[in-house]
């Protein structure tokens, strides 16, 4: 934990000086820029009212203002949200939005570690933390995080066997956050969650993967009906070795079962006499 605070507050640390060493700037416009700020400044009295409704803007709860004053980052960083005011004729500004993106990650063929070809789709959401990096330090920042995560779940699932793939999504989805995050932390991106949609296999390997299971069912299903036989043929061992000590007992197990049988199916049923009582009635 001290270690992951640690690197926290060693990331947050440069990305301000990176975002001071961007707004420290006012004092390199020169003495045209100047002259030219003084020039609008000028004109912009001359001609209130009206020149009052260009200088005003605003921007919504969720909006960050970046101002460039001749090419240059104002001093101050973002603007907003409210009001706030420019130089027409000098300023110009961008628009951040600061809510969090979603965007599906189009379904990649990947080569897995064991050599089979799987398609796995995800879903990534990410949030502009600094505006003035996301403007200053990249082109088009959400263009860039989508081929950046398209790349990245290619890597990591190129290290991983099926099995793994198959059984281990919070892992993949954990490596694949931790990995964006570090990559566009110079872009003023966020990356706040990863998930792994759905994973594709080819037809002919479901197809075996299906043969498989049955066939590792039908295996524990014929070791399951030995083992029961086997403790069946235990049982009647155990039973005939204590009817063998009762002489009478063969002939009442007899007798119930011919019961058991009279109260199931009417059928005839052929009843023979012991040969014990044969021999009593001829003496």
């Amino acid at each position: 934990m001290r270690n992951e605070s640690e690197e926290v507050a060693l990331k947050e640390a440069r990305r301000r000086e990176r975002q001071a060493a961007l707004e420290d700037t006012d004092a390199d416009i020169g003495f045209c820029g100047w002259l030219l700020i003084i020039l609008s400044g000028l004109l912009i009295l001359v001609t209130l009212p009206i020149s009052i409704w260009m200088c005003i803007k605003i921007v919504k709860e969720y909006e960050r203002a970046i101002i460039f004053r001749l090419g240059r980052i104002v001093r101050g960083g973002a603007k907003g949200p409210g009001m706030f005011f420019i130089v027409p004729c000098t300023d110009s500004f961008i628009n951040v939005d600061l809510r969090t993106i979603t965007f599906d990650i189009p379904p990649q063929e990947v080569l897995t570690k064991d050599s089979v070809t799987v398609s796995v789709d995800g879903v990534v959401y990410y949030r502009v933390q600094n505006a003035t990096l996301a403007v200053a330090n990249i082109t088009n920042a959400d263009a860039a995080t989508r081929l950046l995560a398209q790349t990245t779940l290619r890597n990591v699932l190129g290290t991983k066997n099926l099995s793994e793939i198959l059984s281990d999504r919070e892992e993949i989805a954990h490596s694949m956050q931790s990995t964006l995050d570090d990559a566009t932390d110079d872009w003023g991106i966020k990356v706040e969650r990863v998930e792994i949609k759905d994973t594709k296999l080819p037809l002919q390997l479901q197809r075996a993967m299906a043969a498989e299971a049955e066939a590792s069912r039908e295996a524990r299903a014929k070791v399951i009906a030995a083992e029961g036989e086997m403790n069946a043929s235990r049982a009647l061992k155990e039973a005939s070795l204590v009817i063998a000590e009762s002489p009478s007992a063969l002939q009442l197990r007899y007798l119930q079962t011919l019961n058991t049988i009279a109260a199931e199916k009417n059928s005839t049923i052929i009843f023979p006499l012991p040969l014990e009582m044969m021999r009593g009635l001829i003496k």
